[in-house]
């Protein structure tokens, strides 16, 4: 059986990405082959950039085999990425990597990609390799929204500004942070509004510091239940330590060790140091209300660009 292959790091797997995905499975379908993704861990910036700083992903490799399984890939293929995988020529990668193993008919790729030593396996090289080799190259142009180009940076700006709307139409989805709920301070509800602690399944990246509108799933649970979601080391009580701290609105019960996804919706207010432990209750209660307003006036699901 042959293989429609797709290369990079898919990082957000958003929109840009999707529509490469999209052409991967109709490509196999047409010769009743798999769709196969072949990316990396670590992300190459890691690894080859020399004043690159570690920056967390925006989809953990558990959350990507997930989201790619949804989107009806067949396979992905993780190579760990090293200065050795990037030193090869073109030719060696394509023959060891992608038609040795996937008896590749079809490699689809954006119109900037390149791969191998030195970023020499751009698009025309690649088309060389493929008349020797037995495999067409399908380029998919670069998808924009709003006049520039959708790419993992540009969601990671508009995580950094809080910015989770801007975000989510880039992605094609709500921004999502997955873990687990564990023992906290305490101080939510000392204060009238309990809230439970999340400590992530994955690393992952954050957004600005601040107060977000929010829908969340427990455990298993098809249905989303509104809710506020706090950002920060919690300044009104001299924390130091980052936490995600989440209050279901409307809902009651413990959620201690149960698994907690959170989609942000919109942001509210940035993180504040208020003067006394009551000022910050009344703006806890504000913020619930806001997020309720935000929740109700906001789409179901995302609108889809085009």
């Amino acid at each position: 059986m042959t293989s429609a292959v797709s290369v990079g790091a898919f990082d957000g797997l958003h929109l840009g990405h999707r529509q490469i995905l999209s052409r991967t499975i109709a490509r196999a379908r047409e010769r009743a082959g798999r769709s196969v993704v072949v990316s990396f861990d670590p992300h190459p910036d890691l690894v080859l950039a020399k004043s690159f700083q570690a920056v967390a992903p925006l989809s953990p490799l558990p959350e990507k085999r997930e989201r790619l399984a949804v989107l009806g890939v067949d396979e992905l293929r993780v190579l760990p990425f090293t200065r050795e995988l990037a030193s090869l020529e073109p030719e060696e990668f394509v023959e060891r990597h992608l038609v040795r193993p996937h008896a590749l008919h079809a490699l689809v790729v954006g119109v900037n990609f390149a791969l191998g030593r030195g970023r020499s396996g751009n698009v025309p090289r690649l088309r060389e390799i493929g008349r020797r080799l037995g495999f067409e190259v399908e380029t998919v142009p670069l998808l924009e929204i709003g006049g520039d180009p959708v790419t993992s940076t540009r969601i990671r700006g508009a995580l950094v500004r809080g910015r989770v709307d801007e975000a989510a139409r880039l992605l094609g989805r709500w921004y999502a942070l997955g873990g687990a709920v564990v023992t906290g301070d305490a101080i939510g509800r000392t204060l009238g509004v309990p809230t439970a602690n999340l400590r992530l399944h994955d690393e992952k990246f954050l957004p600005a510091d601040g107060i977000y509108a929010v829908w969340a799933r427990i455990g298993s649970e098809s249905v989303r239940r509104p809710g506020a979601m706090s950002i920060g080391v919690r300044p009104t009580f001299g924390g130091q330590e980052r936490t995600l701290e989440v209050h279901l609105i409307d809902w009651s019960g413990d959620l201690l060790g149960a698994d907690l996804e959170v989609e942000l919706v919109d942001w509210i207010r940035p993180e504040l140091r208020f003067e006394s432990a009551e000022a910050l209750s009344v703006a806890m209660r504000e913020d619930l209300a806001e997020a309720r307003r935000r929740l109700a006036a906001a789409p179901a699901e995302v609108p889809q660009a085009g």
